[in-house]
């Protein structure tokens, strides 16, 4: 486990051990494809590269970077190798300063030229803008400018799921949303190394690395994740309330801290997600990018997944009038239909609640052989109740 460093006071912290650094280390020097759209090649990044790349080009900028940590799956990766998240995403964190539109914009050319270094010999880099970089290498840019939130994401494409992630931070609200992947490491000290020692590390023998844990408890928040435990805290000042995540944790067989605490909490994590989604469209489009973002190669989790989530919805929603609570079990239900006629699969029957719809044209008194149906009715309208099978 992490050990707790001498120099660190606070509780939030924790020194990483050497199997810890030396997982890091293989993490920072691995080789991350970031795939070109259309006939862009394909650039071989390690993050230790990306990092060192980017952070010069700011400082040459005149933007100072005050530290670069690794985030999210990839910190919990290093300090539990096993731990039932994998490592997916691959977050990185620049804390610098934002004061005016003009340094996101500058931070975003910066990162953008930067990609220029990483084109494979050969290609001629003279014509190639800014601009066109963004339509090949980008696979998504954010921008939050408000009085309590002050960052920028430039997510880098991997069509394996495994996006190389920047993000620049001066000011951000809340940067969790459970303890289990509450989790920073400072890499600040392992990259002045790899500068400036030409000595290979050891255990005997590696900077000091310290990790910490925006939940506020290192220890804690360890143990939850080494014992597969959840655990949040005001889960409705998180984007969405947390609850696709909370799902995704429960099908990866986490199991909450606090048996009586979570329904409680499952309710502030739907009427959050609610609040930011009341619309079903905007539902679905949610749905389906965090299918495709977080089971990458993982195709028969799922319906599962969705299976847990319409249980959550079904049982903790109480802000939601009676219809507008079916259109969204009637959601997750179609995805998951979808997602087994995609594999191909059946599944158990006893497992399953299937539901029928009265056909249109069965009261209809010309009704024959042949009928021409309507076009399909969109979730914002009205429908006929649904009735179960049985």
């Amino acid at each position: 486990m992490a050990g707790k460093g001498s120099n660190t006071d606070c509780m939030s912290c924790s020194v990483l051990n050497w199997e810890q650094v030396s997982r890091l280390h293989e993490v920072l020097t691995e080789v991350v494809p970031i795939h070109g759209r259309g006939n862009f090649p394909t650039l071989k990044i390690t993050l230790k590269d990306i990092v060192q790349t980017v952070r010069s080009r700011l400082s040459e900028a005149g933007i100072v970077v005050q530290d670069v940590r690794l985030n999210g799956s990839a910190a919990g990766h290093v300090l539990v190798k096993d731990n039932g998240l994998g490592c997916k995403d691959l977050d990185l964190i620049f804390q610098v300063s934002l004061p005016s539109e003009a340094e996101f914009q500058l931070v975003r050319d910066v990162v953008l030229r930067s990609l220029l270094n990483f084109l494979p010999e050969g290609v001629s880099k003279l014509k190639i803008s800014p601009v066109t970089l963004k339509e090949a290498y980008i696979q998504k840019l954010v921008k939050v400018y408000t009085e309590s939130d002050r960052w920028s994401l430039i997510s880098l494409s991997n069509k394996h799921g495994r996006n190389v992630e920047l993000k620049f931070v001066d000011c951000i609200r809340r940067q969790f949303e459970f303890s289990v992947d509450s989790f920073q490491i400072i890499l600040d000290s392992l990259l002045f190394y790899y500068d400036y020692s030409a000595t290979p590390m050891s255990e005997h023998f590696h900077p000091t690395v310290i990790g910490e844990s925006m939940y506020g408890d290192f220890e804690a928040a360890f143990d939850h994740l080494q014992n597969k435990l959840i655990a949040t805290k005001n889960p409705e000042e998180i984007r969405g309330g947390g609850l696709l995540k909370y799902s995704n944790l429960l099908v990866r067989d986490f199991r909450p801290m606090d048996k009586d605490e979570i329904k409680t909490l499952e309710r502030y994590m739907c009427s959050r997600f609610f609040i930011d989604f009341p619309d079903i469209l905007d539902q679905q489009r949610k749905l389906e990018t965090y299918l495709q973002n977080h089971f990458c190669k993982e195709e028969r989790s799922k319906y599962d997944y969705l299976m847990i989530l319409r249980r959550v919805v079904n049982e903790s929603t109480v802000c939601l009038m009676g219809h507008e609570r079916r259109q969204t079990l009637n959601l997750i239900s179609l995805l998951a239909l979808k997602v087994l006629a995609e594999q191909n699969i059946i599944p158990n029957a006893t497992n399953v609640t299937c539901y029928y719809q009265p056909a249109p044209y069965v009261s209809d008194v010309n009704f024959s052989n042949y009928y021409l149906a309507n076009a399909p009715v969109p979730y914002s309208q009205s429908y006929p109740t649904w009735l179960p099978c049985n």
